[in-house]
């Protein structure tokens, strides 16, 4: 949770003051793995009093990671690290009030849940299913080829609304793409960018 604790930093700095703005936020969690980085904005946009008024989607092609992330379990040895990168974030709270310990392993509090869907869905075979104000895609594409790749970010292009926001790993970029045109980095440090129109 919170890898690379600086993308959620940026991600509260630059990102959230929009998202205030909205009536309702639809956030994208496109190849969420187990589930880890939505946990995490979900917990961003609770303490920015935020959450209520949004839907995460959380996809993933895998359907064994997808009831993995759907349960909320994490090895207990995890989360001193996970301590560590959320305060590195900005988080402001005791991270443990967010989950509870049982035994070796703990638990992600119900009410993290509530505003999270998880779903199948493949990126390099389907098509757009919403409008988003935000697209979360980190550390996906570096295993897609170039023209998979070039595939996947016009889906993200037509799935996102005027002025969205992408957010993409650190290895990952939008520079020499045919999209480089239509995103504006915002973070320098972080592949954040924001649609242009």
């Amino acid at each position: 949770m919170f890898r690379d604790p600086e993308f959620f930093k940026e991600m509260r700095s630059k990102v959230i003051p929009a998202l205030r703005t909205y009536p309702f936020i639809r956030i994208w969690h496109a190849g969420c793995s187990t589930g880890e980085e939505v946990y995490s904005m979900a917990i961003v946009l609770m303490e920015e009093d935020l959450l209520h008024k949004a839907k995460i989607y959380a996809t993933d092609f895998n359907e064994h990671v997808l009831q993995m992330a759907k349960k909320g379990i994490i090895p207990l040895d995890n989360m001193r690290e996970y301590t560590e990168k959320y305060q590195l974030s900005g988080g402001n709270r005791a991270f443990s009030s967010y989950y509870t310990a049982c035994y070796d392993h703990a638990r992600m509090n119900r009410d993290i849940f509530e505003k999270i869907t998880f779903a199948r869905h493949n990126l390099a075979m389907e098509s757009s299913f919403n409008e988003f104000n935000v697209i979360i895609c980190r550390n996906v594409l570096i295993y897609f080829s170039k023209d998979l790749q070039e595939k996947v970010y016009e889906l993200f292009d037509k799935s996102l609304c005027r002025f969205g926001y992408l957010g993409l790993g650190g290895g990952e970029t939008l520079k020499f793409t045919g999209f480089e045109g239509s995103f504006s980095l915002i973070s320098e440090g972080q592949q954040i960018y924001r649609r242009n129109h």
